[in-house]
């Protein structure tokens, strides 16, 4: 089961006077950098102490939620993930990391449950699709994570979460082509898609070339 690894960034200070601002993106910061250098206890602790000077930022949340779930704090982790989110519902990230959460400590009724709600209460959010999507793949049913994936595309040809889904399981199909044109179209709109670069390049060095016109 794979980690989510996304952490919140800076913009997360409105209503806040200039000089406690900065103390917040100093905190902020601070947590990012050790959280990127794998000293999660330490990250949380300043994810702490920013929330003290702005409680109940669903961004800050989020961040000391993962820092908590790398850290293994499992349910101050689940927690503060479910904390965030009743702040702002549609977070993708912090909604993955929830269900990957809940995955990994064999509560998948439950995760499934939540991606059906969330595509109940929003049916043009093309995020909503696409982790249903990842749920179906998760559950070996790629043909049905296929279309549900698809029917993200269609609602949002940029989504990145559904292209690199998509890619994923064209992979598992056998399908390196089709994956190797998603991932470019990622990379087009963002080129620092560290972890996509690297596995479309390693695609290439296997020999996957794009797909031939039909």
């Amino acid at each position: 089961m794979k980690w989510a690894c996304w952490i919140a960034g800076l913009a997360l200070v409105l209503g806040c006077s200039s000089a406690e601002k900065e103390r917040i993106r100093a905190y902020n910061a601070d947590g990012v950098f050790l959280y990127a250098h794998r000293r999660y206890r330490e990250a949380a602790q300043s994810f702490q102490a920013a929330l003290r000077l702005k409680p109940n930022d669903p961004a800050l949340l989020y961040n000391l939620a993962s820092a908590y779930d790398r850290a293994g704090y499992v349910p101050l982790a689940e927690r503060n993930y479910r904390a965030s989110l009743q702040l702002d519902p549609n977070q993708v990230e912090c909604r993955h990391a929830l269900h990957v959460l809940l995955l990994r400590t064999g509560r998948q009724k439950e995760a499934e449950q939540m991606v059906q709600e969330w595509l109940q209460n929003n049916p043009r959010l093309a995020a909503a699709y696409a982790e249903d999507g990842w749920l179906l793949a998760e559950r070996g049913d790629l043909p049905a994570a296929r279309a549900r994936l698809q029917q993200a595309l269609d609602l949002d040809p940029h989504c990145t979460r559904a292209l690199m889904e998509l890619a994923r399981v064209y992979e598992k199909l056998n399908r390196p082509d089709r994956a190797l044109v998603l991932y470019e179209r990622i990379l087009d709109r963002d080129p620092k898609e560290t972890e996509i670069a690297a596995r479309y390049n390693f695609l290439l060095t296997k020999g996957a070339r794009r797909p031939k016109p039909e």
